[in-house]
């Protein structure tokens, strides 16, 4: 699969609790993109962050939370990512999603 120079990187802020289909929904997103031919997600755990209703997530040892902030990016053509929110839209309840246009600088997969 070959990755053009302009492409489109979709952003999506979740928790980590959230749920999709008995699962987490990170992981559902992922296999999502995977199964639709996306070029590429990744999954980031943050150690602190809030988002609409203010309450504040922390990985402090002292106040442990266990709905950390989740953060899911891919990176494919604007025309699969576009048609992969439609998808997403019937997965995610709260959080948040955004675009933003992006050069795609290498797209290479292992050397063996």
């Amino acid at each position: 699969m070959e990755l053009p120079k302009e492409a489109m990187l979709l952003r999506i802020f979740i928790g980590e609790d959230d749920e999709f289909e008995g699962a987490p929904l990170y992981e559902k997103i992922v296999l999502k993109a995977r199964a639709a031919g996306l070029a590429g997600a990744t999954v980031l755990r943050g150690p602190l962050g809030y988002g609409k209703s203010s309450h504040l997530h922390s990985a402090k040892i002292l106040r442990l939370s266990l709905d950390l902030p989740m953060l899911v990016e891919i990176v494919d053509r604007e025309e699969k990512i576009q048609a992969f929110l439609t998808v997403l839209d019937g997965m995610i309840g709260g959080g948040l999603v955004t675009l933003e246009k992006v050069q795609a600088i290498m797209y290479r997969g292992e050397k063996r």
